[in-house]
Order: C-alpha cells, then structure tokens, then sequence
C-alpha cells in the first residue's frame, strides 16, 4: 500500500467507520475527538491537533463539509473543498481518522462515536462544547487547549487579500 493509500485509508465513513471503532474499543483505546474546518492548514493547527492527539490513544477530527462551512462562515469558505481538507488532515502521522459531517455542529457525530475525550480550543467555555453532555454523561472529559496566537485561516485570508504583487 502507498503512503496516499494510507492518507486516503483515515478518512473513513459507513461501514468503514463501524469496523475501526469496534476495533478501537475491542483494543481498549482511549478516542480523542476534535473537530473544524480547517480551511487553510496552518501552524495553529498542526499544534492545536498534535496536543488534541497527546491526550489519548487514537485521535478523530470531525471535519465540516462544504456545504457545513458555508452555512457557518459564509461564501466564499470553504477555500479549499472537503475532499483536499480530509486528505490533508490525514496526512499528519497523529491523526486516526478524518470524518465528515454536515451538520453545523458535530452533536450527531460524537453522539455515535461516543469519544472518551472532546477537546477544542480555550475560546470555547467547555460547558458550551457541542457533545458536552454526551461526553461527560459517560464519564467522559472535555478539554480546551490554548491555540498558538497569531494563526487563524481569516487571518491569512486577510494577509492574502491585501497582499500586492
């Protein structure tokens, strides 16, 4: 198998999302969930989901689909289609799975996938996580990570629009 096998294996749904769950419980892993856009990948990320991965044994990112980001950012995000921004994701060696979603939140999604940690970023009030109350209902944790400042995608989307050549 090629290493763009191996990428295009982690970005799962259906069946194939069954199998590596029951897998990852039947081994006893501990599932980190996380979730995003991640439009632009940039250092902010890799950080952010390097230490998301640290806090257990595999870590998921929920990714909004196309039609999710625009609904939430508006046109005309995303920049990059859900397709690139799944195998980018599931390039980096830390992260197990990519999943995507359509909903503007991922409730449904860590409703099934039952994460025994939910980890965002410190901008968000934990009790205000989507998935709280489904995490910590089985005794699971919600953590919030400082982001590295200085790095968003509006950020660099800003940069670019006003760079000249």
């Amino acid at each position: 198998m090629g290493k763009l096998d191996i990428i295009r294996s982690k970005v799962l749904s259906g069946k194939d999302l069954e199998r590596t769950l029951a897998y990852w419980r039947l081994k006893g892993f501990s599932i980190v969930f996380t979730n995003g856009c991640f439009d632009i990948l940039h250092r902010g990320h890799a950080d952010y989901l390097a230490r998301a991965s640290d806090l257990g044994d595999v870590l998921v990112v929920g990714l909004n689909s196309d039609s999710s980001v625009r609904s939430i950012k508006g046109p005309p995000r995303p920049l990059q289609d859900e397709i690139s921004r799944s195998l980018l994701l599931a390039s980096f060696f830390f992260v197990s799975a990519v999943i995507l979603f359509e909903q503007d939140t991922p409730l449904e999604l860590i409703s099934h996938i039952q994460p025994d940690i939910l980890v965002k970023g410190k901008d968000y009030n934990p009790e205000d996580i989507a998935g709280y109350d489904v995490v910590t209902a089985k005794g699971g944790k919600v953590i919030t990570l400082d982001m590295v400042g200085g790095y968003s995608t509006s950020d660099i989307v800003s940069k670019i629009s006003g760079s000249k050549r």
